[in-house]
């Protein structure tokens, strides 16, 4: 577990799982919205992003977490040596979305770029997950399923996956298992 990557809808968890992750493993974590938007929100061109996104692959060892865009992502995928895949249901992740709002009011969520609305976010969230529930989570599934012959991979579909998770990682590095939120 060198290069991981940490990808599935939104409002899944991915970046409180690399957070998490990356404290237990001592891996460097870059969440791609810190690649992707200035601080105050607005976008990086694509082309500086992708760049940086290239540049971030040829590390040694790294946690990403986030989509990015669709011409990075399978890239990164292919790159990593671990996938940890979320894919929660539906109804999780509309959840999700909602806490991670109402609790943005006294903590800014994990990986959140600096400065950045986290209403307007939000908004954004919402259609995100039934376009990529629709569209990226059956390409997803069938790109982690043929992924476990050359890769280790870990789908988690449940708030006890994500615990099972942490408990194989802490015993293999033997650091405390992090509770998980509902």
């Amino acid at each position: 577990m060198k290069k991981v990557a940490v990808f599935g809808n939104a409002g899944g968890g991915k970046s409180t799982l690399s957070q998490r992750l990356a404290e237990m493993t001592g891996l460097p974590w870059v969440p791609l919205d810190s690649l992707q938007y200035q601080p105050g929100g607005s976008e990086v061109p694509h082309a500086e992003f992708k760049a940086a996104h290239d540049e971030l692959l040829q590390q040694e060892q790294w946690i990403v977490d986030g989509f990015g865009s669709i011409d990075t992502v399978w890239e990164r995928l292919k790159v990593a040596d671990t996938l940890v895949y979320l894919d929660m249901p539906v109804l999780r992740h509309y959840w999700w979305v909602t806490k991670r709002f109402l609790q943005g009011a006294w903590v800014s969520p994990a990986g959140w770029p600096e400065g950045s609305s986290l209403l307007k976010g939000t908004l954004k969230s919402y259609p995100t997950v039934r376009l990529c529930h629709a569209k990226l989570t059956p390409k997803y599934r069938d790109y982690v399923a043929q992924a476990k012959a050359t890769k280790q991979v870990y789908h988690l579909r449940s708030l006890k996956d994500i615990e099972t998770f942490y408990q194989t990682v802490e015993d293999k590095t033997n650091v405390a298992t992090p509770k998980t939120e509902s």
